[in-house]
């Protein structure tokens, strides 16, 4: 199994492009089991939760291609993807491949809405929690489907004629069911109104999509989404917005090793939250035309406390970045984590760095070192496994970070981003 190595000590200085949005692309490319005609989507990243989705497709009938880049293209921009499901040949997905990612359950919803069934396996992915699936389960309820649990599966039927739009209220906030109700409502018969509606960039991304698909919706980017049902959608063309989380956890690796770095292609209004946090630990952001520049010469680390939130709030994905980042602080802050009951995972990890962290409950509390010293540690999720990396390009001496995996499934060539910013980072075979 790979691992990382790394040898801390040095700023970061340069630039790095940020990649297309691992949360935008996997729901954009289930939306293409909506419509017999191709869904191109360019800015696809190169990730390990992107191949197994197109397992994933491919098992249920969708023909998938990868074109070159085209004249003018940089070679650090992502993949373009044809996603071509003419004929779905297989409602079912299997344990053995969804049992590996979360979000390749939200192929319920498209399923449910074309075919009017689906046999999908409850889902897997990373150990931060139960994140049941009761909130899509109660939506695609609320718009008619017979739903049955056997074996492990989740097996939908829709009624006769297919599903009827509904106004669906979710008692809290989730950003999988709004995707999932979103897409199955665009082919439901009627009018379907989804109050609490999940308000993250992504969701924003997919109704775009929808919408260039032919898909009549209202309310984008607002709690409320309505959806009015037409018969047949469309093939389009779309864009994978940039990868929010990614440029927040750079910014925080510039902020912690000192620097100056620009994360080209970022979009600041897509994590302000996140940004003002790091801008009152006494970092320098400077948004610029082609992206946001973090720079940090000298001055101290400052304490800041945080709690995660839905969007627009601090993100749960950057908890395990900050929360790195503030064990280097001249002071104590505190996290308190709201949306996942069991993504402190990191914390055992960070102490082996010589971090001072003491978890009650919700609440982290760190006090901040003067200096984290290498070691070696071992991933257990996608977030925590970059906090990792980050920590080790702070501390002095060596670090290996072992159980990456976790880190292919949802950054892209990360050694090579960090290296070409003068991290001396190198990935182990083996």
């Amino acid at each position: 199994m790979d691992r990382i190595r790394l040898v801390g000590g040095n700023p970061l200085n340069g630039e790095i492009v940020i990649s297309g949005a691992k949360n935008a692309a996997l729901p954009l490319m289930i939306a293409s089991l909506l419509t017999d005609e191709p869904l191109v989507l360019s800015n696809v990243p190169r990730l390990a939760d992107v191949k197994q989705l197109e397992r994933i497709l491919e098992n249920h009938g969708v023909d998938i291609a990868v074109h070159g880049r085209r004249r003018g293209e940089s070679d650090g921009g992502g993949q373009r993807m044809t996603f071509h499901a003419a004929d779905i040949v297989d409602t079912t997905a299997p344990y053995d491949l969804v049992s590996k990612m979360r979000a390749s359950f939200w192929v319920i919803g498209p399923l449910l809405a074309r075919c009017h069934e689906a046999r999908v396996s409850l889902p897997g992915g990373c150990a931060i929690g139960t994140r049941p699936v009761d909130l899509f389960l109660f939506g695609l309820k609320e718009l008619g489907a017979e739903i049955d649990i056997d074996d492990g599966y989740v097996v939908a039927k829709a009624p006769k004629g297919g599903l009827v739009g509904a106004r669906i209220v979710f008692p809290k906030v989730s950003v999988g069911a709004t995707h999932t109700l979103l897409m199955a409502a665009t082919l439901a018969n009627g009018t379907t109104m989804i109050e609490n509606a999940a308000q993250e960039p992504e969701i924003t991304n997919v109704a775009e999509c929808l919408v260039a698909m032919g898909a009549k919706i209202s309310g984008i980017g607002t709690r409320t989404l309505t959806i009015e049902g037409v018969e047949k959608l469309h093939g389009a063309n779309v864009e994978v917005i940039p990868d929010r989380i990614e440029t927040g956890t750079f910014a925080m690796a510039a902020a912690m090793t000192g620097g100056d770095v620009l994360l080209r292609g970022a979009r600041p209004e897509h994590l302000q939250a996140a940004l003002d946090i790091l801008a009152k630990t006494g970092v320098d952001l400077t948004p610029e035309a082609d992206g946001v520049r973090v720079r940090r010469n000298g001055n101290g680390i400052l304490p800041v406390d945080i709690e995660t939130q839905p969007f627009p709030g601090f993100p749960t994905d950057l908890q395990a970045q900050f929360m790195a980042l503030m064990t280097m602080s001249q002071g104590t802050s505190h996290v308190r984590e709201t949306i996942f009951e069991n993504r402190y995972m990191h914390v055992a990890e960070l102490a082996r760095f010589g971090a001072d962290i003491a978890v009650d409950g919700q609440v982290a509390t760190i006090r901040g070192k003067d200096k984290l010293k290498g070691a070696q540690v071992m991933a257990t999720d996608l977030r925590a496994s970059v906090s990792l990396v980050i920590a080790g390009l702070a501390a002095k001496g060596e670090t290996v970070v072992n159980r990456i995996y976790h880190l292919d499934r949802g950054f892209e060539r990360l050694e090579d981003k960090l290296s070409r910013c003068g991290a001396e980072i190198e990935r182990l075979a083996g």
